[in-house]
């Protein structure tokens, strides 16, 4: 047991007194979790899984776990992290707890609640006790169990069979640190009943800039579990900072002919990993997983995904896309398994990067793994910087270099966020996306003129 794990378990110590009153089930989980987190640790490169992924940044700061009792945040903060303003329930949270003063909770149709994890844990903690912290494995890395062990609050969402919700559902986690090195661990929880429909905004951004400012840690475990002919549309943006480490799993369960549409953006972070894990747990189950990623400087963003065919006549589509400049670094792993009994399932996985520097480096591994006969597969990866063809191709009509970069890499950013359905979130988002472009290519235009 190293230095570090003993700095966390000392803090479960006080954490799990001051909740010795909570139900006798959760409690039990975060001891397991404790448990797990002692006998791992946190993953180091020794291990497969985390093999390009260096998490020192991490393990090398004693990150602070608050109380709950300082301040939570403020409307300003919400104005700058927010994709604009709310057009339906936006629920707020800062260093992981929820904060009411700051959130929008509005009339939902049909019985469908968006609400505080903690308040139902402690009004109604049966309703959550068959799922919570039951579908994503404890075990699946230190990280995971640690979420576990400090498992106090986030968001839940539960939809009646048959509801269906017209405007996003918002789920706002702020990360403030600006006065110690802090470390927050939300949670979510979607239940979805039969023949349901909604579509939830997740968002992680940091609120503490620039050099001065403390590190914050944030990990995260999201849990959706889809009835028979469930939709759920689900965006995750993540844009912590450059002195924000984000650490998450998500873990999908789908019922019978359900369907499942993440889309994943990374915008800044100096350290994202996020397990994105999704089981057809019944046939006709379809899901696509959609991703961006842009990296830079000193950044390191890490895309590990596994979608499994554990039924018959599943459909998945998944593409993930990284723009990468500077000395970044970037990881995808995506992983597709075809079990034996899972006849007629179609899955395609494609990987793309795009290098805007010389210096930056992608490890880039799609799995397909088929253990059945009747099937339709294929994966595949590409990686590249961009097309010198038609840069002189645009410099030859009067657009300079730099430009011609700057508009291909735009281009190759907007197969993603076309997929977006709502315009605002479409327009918000792909407004960040040239920001970050045309930041990332003004650092290595300088470092080009620099070596020159």
């Amino acid at each position: 047991m190293t230095q570090m794990t003993d700095h966390y378990l000392a803090q479960h110590e006080s954490f799990a007194r001051s909740r010795a009153g909570d139900p006798g089930w959760l409690n039990g989980l975060r001891r397991t979790g404790a448990e797990r987190f002692a006998e791992l640790g946190f993953p180091t490169t020794r291990q497969e899984a985390w093999k390009y992924t260096n998490v020192a940044p991490i393990t090398a700061t004693p990150f602070h776990i608050p109380d709950g009792t300082g301040a939570l945040g403020s409307p300003s903060d919400v104005g700058r992290a927010a994709l604009g303003p709310s057009g339906g329930t936006r629920l707020v949270f800062v260093n992981g707890r929820f904060a009411p003063g700051l959130s929008t909770r509005l009339d939902l149709p049909g019985g469908v609640r968006a609400t505080s994890l903690a308040a139902v844990l402690a009004d109604e903690p049966g309703l959550v006790e068959p799922y919570l912290a039951r579908l994503a494995p404890l075990d699946l890395n230190g990280f995971a169990a640690l979420g576990a062990a400090f498992l106090a609050d986030g968001a839940f969402v539960h939809l009646p069979a048959g509801s269906v919700v017209p405007d996003p559902i918002e789920l706002l986690f702020l990360s403030s640190a600006s006065r110690e090195d802090l470390a927050a661990f939300p949670r979510v929880l979607v239940v979805a009943g039969e023949n349901s429909h909604a579509e939830i905004v997740e968002l992680h951004s940091g609120i503490s800039t620039g050099a001065s400012a403390a590190r914050s840690l944030t990990d995260a475990t999201t849990e959706i579990v889809l009835g028979d002919g469930a939709r759920l549309v689900h965006h995750r943006i993540l844009r912590d900072g450059a002195r924000g480490s984000h650490v998450a799993t998500t873990q999908v369960v789908q019922g019978r002919d359900s369907e499942y549409a993440s889309l994943s953006v990374v915008l800044d972070a100096q350290v994202a990993r996020h397990d994105l894990r999704v089981l057809f747990d019944a046939e006709g189950a379809s899901c696509s997983l959609d991703g961006l990623y842009l990296v830079h400087d000193g950044q390191l963003v890490d895309s590990h995904t596994l979608i499994d065919h554990a039924r018959p006549h599943g459909t998945s589509r998944e593409l993930y896309k990284g723009i990468l400049g500077g000395r970044a670094r970037a990881v995808f792993n995506g992983r597709v398994v075809v079990r034996e009994n899972a006849q007629k399932s179609d899955a395609q996985q494609t990987n793309r990067n795009l290098l805007l520097s010389e210096r930056a480096e992608i490890d880039s591994k799609p799995e397909l793994e088929i253990f059945a006969d009747d099937v339709k597969c294929t994966h595949g990866a590409a990686i590249g910087p961009p097309d010198p063809g038609m840069i002189f191709y645009l410099q030859s009509r009067g657009i300079a270099a730099d430009a011609a970069r700057r508009m291909l890499t735009q281009g190759f950013a907007a197969e993603i966020l076309a997929r977006i359905r709502r315009p605002a979130l479409q327009a918000s988002l792909e407004s960040m996306v040239k920001a970050r472009i045309a930041e990332s290519n003004a650092m290595d235009f300088r470092a080009r003129e620099l070596l020159q």
